[in-house]
């Protein structure tokens, strides 16, 4: 096992694995409702192709309703611990084409950033796992590990078909380790092990009080205005510190432990840089200090107005609206049971509707919490690779994202360890416009995968 040949191939190898990264960027593989279906597959052919010529074999399974599956295998050796590598290829929508400095599907390095949409989430962890294998098998060596790398396309859409899919291909999923590419960095430089992720539900709620919509000097007044009922029932659902104020709702909610709100200390928080990298306002207060802004943020449930509608902003006239609809994300805290929080706030919802307004509730996208402890020897495997690559000890953080399939994928193969690893920073604006990669940062991740490998291999790591 030569692992200075290793890194010496990936690091010879970056502008042509930057290259297939741009490559990929091109293809506009959204997987939500509505959008053209024929570019994830391209993307999906992509990465079955970017997986062969890394040495994998390279297989595509289809599974019903899904996107296609990319799976890439390593020779199996039974003497050897085997990785799951994890990453997705769908993006998500493009939003506002106008903010975007360059476009969104038209990638293009500036400031040492790859700007783009899926540039890191998750095209990059796509990559990474490509690079990291090719390192080893082009080098002219056997991976230290057997590998198994699974590319979603849905992961975008809450990932609704990979537990269906997970269990009619578990034999050949059964791995020792989970290695999922699609968190953050701490701070740009900083490597990061995630150890908690909030679960997720979204409701979509509409009031209706007429037919139809009416002259609003004509009929205003006496009859209810759905828009202004919606904007009561959100505002009901927080307190003045966007704490969510429905009965029962924090139940199950772990507190941190002693060691836990050590370590929080021990990272320096700057609120500061918080709103720096948040882009927040000058003059907006945070609804929390100091350390409180991460246990909130990591640890504790939130609810958010995903987006709300009625009448148009470019076509507003004195018009009393028929109806009035809005989206709720509400990230679910490690601990609580998402099932539960969506009834209490559907039961708060239609409790606190006011004027007899009909309501309707859709909720979908539920999703479980995650959180796990490192005392496994992997982590330590993981901490000494990011340790080589980036010169710095990792930390230990939390994420207030959702990655759905994480906890199902765990409990289905026994409870492995799952290793959530960096791809993203906090100026890669994710989800926004102007996503990016910090490729200093691309680069470290990818020689401390390749160090992964290695040190897994020697660590002995069995089931």
């Amino acid at each position: 096992m030569d692992l200075n040949a290793a890194l010496a191939y990936a690091a010879g190898d970056f502008e042509k694995t930057l290259e297939d990264l741009k490559a990929l960027i091109r293809i506009p593989s959204i997987s939500f409702a509505g959008f053209d279906p024929a570019p994830p597959r391209q993307a999906a052919a992509a990465c079955l192709g970017l997986l062969a010529q890394a040495g994998l074999q390279a297989q595509e399974r289809a599974h019903p309703g899904a996107p296609p599956y990319i799976l890439g295998f390593s020779k199996r050796r039974p003497d050897r611990p085997t990785v799951l590598f994890y990453a997705h290829y769908d993006v998500q929508p493009p939003m506002r084409a106008e903010r975007w400095k360059s476009p969104a599907f038209a990638p293009e390095v500036r400031d040492g950033r790859l700007y783009g949409r899926g540039s890191a989430d998750d095209k990059a962890g796509v990559m990474l796992a490509v690079a990291a294998a090719g390192a080893w098998l082009k080098s002219g060596q056997e991976l230290p590990v057997n590998l198994i790398v699974v590319l979603d396309g849905e992961e975008e859409i809450g990932s609704p078909h990979f537990a269906d899919f997970l269990r009619a291909n578990q034999a050949d999923l059964a791995a020792d380790v989970l290695v999922v590419a699609d968190l953050d960095h701490y701070e740009t430089g900083i490597p990061s092990l995630t150890t908690s992720l909030r679960g997720i539900l979204v409701a979509e709620v509409e009031l209706r009080s007429l037919d139809k919509p009416l002259h609003s000097g004509m009929w205003g007044g006496a009859i209810p205005d759905p828009i202004a009922a919606l904007c009561r029932v959100i505002a009901s659902l927080t307190d003045e510190r966007g704490r969510l104020s429905v009965p029962g709702i924090y139940e199950g909610v772990i507190p941190p432990s002693e060691a836990e709100l050590q370590g929080l200390k021990s990272l320096h928080h700057d609120v500061a840089v918080f709103r720096k990298n948040a882009t927040v306002r000058p003059g907006v207060a945070l609804l929390e200090e100091g350390d409180r802004v991460l246990l909130r943020t990591w640890r504790e449930p939130s609810l958010v107005v995903n987006a709300i509608e009625s009448g148009s902003r470019k076509q507003g006239g004195n018009v009393l609206m028929d109806a009035a609809w809005a989206r709720l994300g509400v990230r679910v805290a490690p601990g609580q049971d998402p099932a539960r929080v969506r009834d209490l706030l559907v039961e708060a919802i239609k409790a606190r509707v006011p004027w007899g307004l009909e309501v309707s509730i859709a909720c979908d996208h539920v999703a479980p919490p995650w959180k796990t402890d490192t005392a496994h020897p992997a982590f330590a495997a993981m901490k000494r690779a990011m340790r080589d690559a980036y010169g710095r000890e990792a930390l230990e953080v939390g994420s207030g994202a959702t990655i759905p399939f994480v906890p199902d994928t765990v409990r289905a193969l026994g409870g492995i360890p799952a290793l959530l690893i960096p791809v993203e920073d906090p100026s890669t604006n994710a989800h926004g416009e102007n996503e990016s990669l910090h490729l200093g940062d691309f680069r470290k991740a990818l020689q401390a995968q390749v160090r992964f490998f290695a040190e897994l291999a020697s660590s002995h790591v069995r089931v």
